[in-house]
């Protein structure tokens, strides 16, 4: 019986924007001299980092199938996506719906027998970030990845602690003829020349520097909620746990806030998230204002699974790893399966999307919580997703963002509370 050839995937993805232009970069590695048998990357248009992670896991993993078609292999997929690494080795639930097919197709293309899946820093993935990101920088120059003009370190050695290595298990060539049919596979898989599109890249002009002919924005005003007895003990209040409804100084609050989009009368529809404390914070101004509210499922608070309830200092104290790892990576979820903020961020960029089509040249009161109206704010300044833990939100406070025609956001206002004074 021949044994198994021993392989290192190595996969990474990017979108400046999550969603914006992304790409991805895959490389195979053999761990007996570190050496690069194949490489793949790809400029897949607008998408979300999780998108892009598991497009560039999928091509290492068929550029492995290319390789190798009729070799026993034994495959360690190395990645610093955490989501992708727990979602693939059956620790963590493929909740969004984007992701099941992609994880499916991933877990198809070899015997999972034969694949197992590590985490590493982002710092020791340096050769497939480097390959997605001279596709998105392809990208934003209106071209597909050429293999042949990469700069990614193809002679970098690796550690790799794999146990018993074997010798390949065909004659010498067989590792550089297959590298070379997968590069051509992949070039012929790619159009000769690529179409122009407007730089995805561009900075955008906001303020004084934005064109005059773009017209009235679509304005949405982020009104977090007001208060639930949870809130002044600062205790996890998601969706997967209980339902709360407002405390007495939290329906104060949201009287204050009818009263004052009365006196603005700038507002022209209310959507709330379906959880009760948005609703009653909702309804509370529509009732001053004679307006409906709508309801919109991707407005809800992140899940934060068993941490539900819990102050930080109690997460900290139970669930100490989990936290850490959660503090430190978007892609992580909380214990129990909640979660992650990059699955947050996916599902209310979809919301926006939805409300600044359906909105355009008009203004909308979005009743919402802590979490999606970071996750708007960020995402309306580029900001990385780090800066949701900088960021302070009251209860019942607003801020604004507005959405041009051109699609670019201007951030008007954060965290306005004087309404409450």
């Amino acid at each position: 019986m021949t044994a198994p050839r021993r392989l290192v995937v190595e996969a990474d993805g990017g979108s400046r924007g999550n969603p914006g232009p992304a790409g991805y970069g895959a490389c195979v590695i053999d761990p007996l001299d570190g050496g690069t048998l194949a490489e793949a990357a790809e400029y897949i248009g607008v998408a979300t980092n999780n998108v892009a992670e598991y497009k560039g896991l999928i091509a290492g993993l068929k550029a492995v199938k290319e390789l190798f078609p009729d070799t026993p292999v034994e495959v360690r997929v190395r990645m610093d996506s955490k989501l992708v690494v727990e979602q693939m080795s059956g620790r963590w639930k493929i909740k969004h719906p984007d992701m099941k097919p992609l994880a499916a197709e991933a877990a198809g293309i070899l015997p999972a027998s034969s694949v197992t899946y590590e985490w590493i820093p982002r710092a020791q993935n340096k050769h497939a970030d480097r390959l997605a990101n001279e596709a998105m920088d392809a990208g934003r120059r209106g071209e597909q990845w050429d293999p042949a003009a990469s700069t990614a370190d193809m002679e970098t050695m690796r550690t790799l602690v794999l146990p018993e290595p074997q010798p390949p298990s065909g004659p010498p060539g067989d590792a550089a003829a297959g590298a070379a049919k997968v590069r051509a596979a992949m070039a012929a898989a790619r159009p000769a020349t690529a179409a122009p599109r407007t730089d995805p890249t561009a900075v955008p002009q906001v303020g004084w520097g934005r064109a005059a002919d773009l017209g009235a924005p679509a304005t949405l005003i982020l009104l977090r909620h007001g208060e639930t007895a949870l809130t002044p003990e600062k205790r996890f209040s998601g969706s997967g746990g209980g339902d709360p409804e407002l405390s007495e100084t939290g329906r104060h609050q949201a009287a204050c806030a009818a009263e004052a989009f009365a006196a603005r009368g700038t507002v022209q529809e209310i959507v709330s998230s379906p959880l009760r404390r948005c609703r009653e914070t909702a309804q509370a101004v529509a009732d001053r204002l004679g307006l409906e509210v709508r309801i919109e499922e991707g407005l809800r608070e992140t899940d934060f699974g068993v941490w539900e309830g819990l102050t930080f200092a109690e997460v900290s104290e139970r669930y100490g790893a989990d936290l850490t790892t959660w503090l430190a990576s978007p892609d992580a979820a909380p214990t129990g399966g909640g979660e992650s903020f990059a699955e947050v961020a996916e599902r209310v960029s979809a919301a926006r999307d939805r409300l600044v089509a359906r909105y355009a040249g008009r203004t909308a009161l979005l009743v919402t919580h802590v979490t999606p109206i970071k996750t708007l704010v960020r995402l309306a300044l580029g900001a990385p997703p780090e800066s949701v833990f900088r960021m302070e939100l009251s209860p019942a406070s607003v801020s604004t963002v507005a959405y041009y025609a051109d699609g670019n956001p201007s951030l008007r206002l954060l965290n306005d509370t004087s309404h409450l004074r």
